[in-house]
This record gives structure tokens, C-alpha cells and sequence, in this order.
């Protein structure tokens, strides 16, 4: 073996020697991920649920509610407060004043408006007439239930029947006229009623991140299983709102 190679081999001996050496904290900081962004702060924020996230199994799992209000419905939130950096006029305006003139704005946000605000308004409202011990309806939501849709099981059957038919993504509602009258209607991805004028007293999310982990493709085991999460007392406050025209989201 000639001098250089004796050399070259011993040079290449020290180079491994010295990184078998290396300490391995030094490579795991390496290779550690960034931490997140943080989200874009804004005038929206996501509603906090009024109830554990476990609260409305065994209907709907906890990681379901979980994953559904602080990751879809916060991307809603995220998307809305980067929309205002440079349309501020989201900011201040009421929802429904916004989502009931959707062809006043013009085409370079409107589509991520009807998305990202008609989710939110979605999602609010949907938390919101959910809850443990919900109870039974009555007084004058009954009374509209068994005027307009023909008493409350004709009204679950009717109900279930439309968010199974409702094709791919999207909700099943109850609407309310002014005048206090209620239907039955669906509307596909993030629509909502207040989009035709209309307002919503309730609804379900038909969307498969609603149901998926525990019923799979079983929608209509979901939907029947949902009337044990309905908050009749908070439906009811929705309903005498709308009749005076005092209704939010």
C-alpha cells in the first residue's frame, strides 16, 4: 500500500470516527419541525362550545367534536380574518347583511365568502342547538312543528329523509319565515338559508366530517341518531328570535 493511499484511508477513518462522535441531540434539534404560524387575528373568532366535547357521545364521539369545531370550523375563522386584510368592509358588516347580498361583492371574494362565511354561520348555529339533556320541544315551536310538518315523527322521518337525499356535502335544515312558518331544506356544501332570504332554525351537517369516524358511510344511522343532541330550550329561543326578527346566525 502506497504512502497516499495509507493516508487517504486514515483520513477517511478520523472523518467517521468524527461523526460517530457527533452528539445525536444535535441532530434530532435539526431535524425537529418549525412550530406552527400562528392564526391570523382578526374580528372573527370560533364560538367556544358551551359543552365538553364528550358531552353528546355516544351519538357523536369527542374527537369527532373535537376535530370538527377546532379544525374545520377554525378554518373558516382563519380564512375570514385573512379575507378582511384586504376587504375590512367583512369586518363590521352583520352576516346576514353579508350572506343575503352575496352578488354585492365583487367576484375576487365572493366565492371564499359564501364558503368560509356561510360555514361559520353554519357551524354557530349548529353547536349551538346541540347540547347533553336536551329535552323535548314544546309551547310554540311544537305548535309550529305540528302545523307545518305534520307533527314531530313525520317531521324526524321527513327531516332524515331529506339529509340522506342531500347529494355529497352539505345540510338539512328547518327554515322560519317571518310570519313563523317552518320547512324543510338542504343545501349543498356551506350554503345557508340566509343566502335566499330565508333564516335558519335549525339544521344538521351533512358534511362526512360530521360523522365519519364513528358511522362511516352509515348517514342515515347519524341522522337518526342525532335527535338525542338537540337542545330543544336553545331551539325555542331561536324560534321566538326570528319571529321578532332578532335572529343571529
Amino acid at each position: 500500500m502506497s504512502f497516499m493511499s495509507r493516508r487517504h484511508l486514515m483520513l477517511a477513518a478520523t472523518s467517521i470516527a468524527a461523526v460517530a462522535a457527533a452528539p445525536r441531540l444535535g441532530f434530532a434539534q435539526a431535524a425537529a419541525p418549525a412550530p406552527a404560524a400562528a392564526a391570523p387575528t382578526g374580528p372573527f373568532t370560533l364560538p367556544p362550545l358551551a359543552y365538553p366535547t364528550a358531552a353528546l357521545e355516544p351519538h357523536i364521539d369527542a374527537r369527532t367534536m373535537e376535530i370538527h369545531h377546532t379544525r374545520h370550523h377554525q378554518a373558516f375563522i382563519t380564512n375570514l380574518n385573512n379575507l378582511v386584510k384586504t376587504n375590512p368592509q367583512l369586518g363590521t358588516a352583520a352576516v346576514q347583511d353579508v350572506l343575503g347580498n352575496l352578488n354585492a361583492l365583487d367576484e375576487s371574494v365572493k366565492f371564499a365568502v359564501r364558503n368560509n362565511l356561510g360555514g361559520h354561520a353554519n357551524h354557530t348555529m349548529f353547536w349551538e342547538i346541540m347540547g347533553p339533556n336536551g329535552g323535548k320541544p314544546e309551547g310554540e315551536v311544537l305548535a309550529a312543528i305540528d302545523r307545518d310538518l305534520g307533527g314531530m315523527e313525520k317531521f324526524q322521518n321527513d327531516f332524515n329523509a331529506a339529509g340522506l337525499r342531500q347529494f355529497g356535502s352539505g345540510w338539512v335544515f328547518v327554515t322560519v319565515a317571518k310570519d313563523g312558518k317552518l320547512a324543510i331544506e338542504t343545501r349543498p356544501n356551506q350554503d345557508n338559508p340566509m343566502m335566499d332570504g330565508k333564516r335558519a332554525l335549525m339544521g344538521n351537517d351533512v358534511w362526512e366530517h360530521a360523522y365519519y369516524l364513528n358511522y362511516q358511510n352509515r348517514r342515515a344511522d347519524y341522522l337518526k341518531a342525532w335527535w338525542n343532541t338537540v337542545n330543544w330550550s336553545k331551539v325555542a329561543q331561536r324560534y321566538a328570535a326570528a319571529k321578532t326578527g332578532t335572529l343571529g346566525v
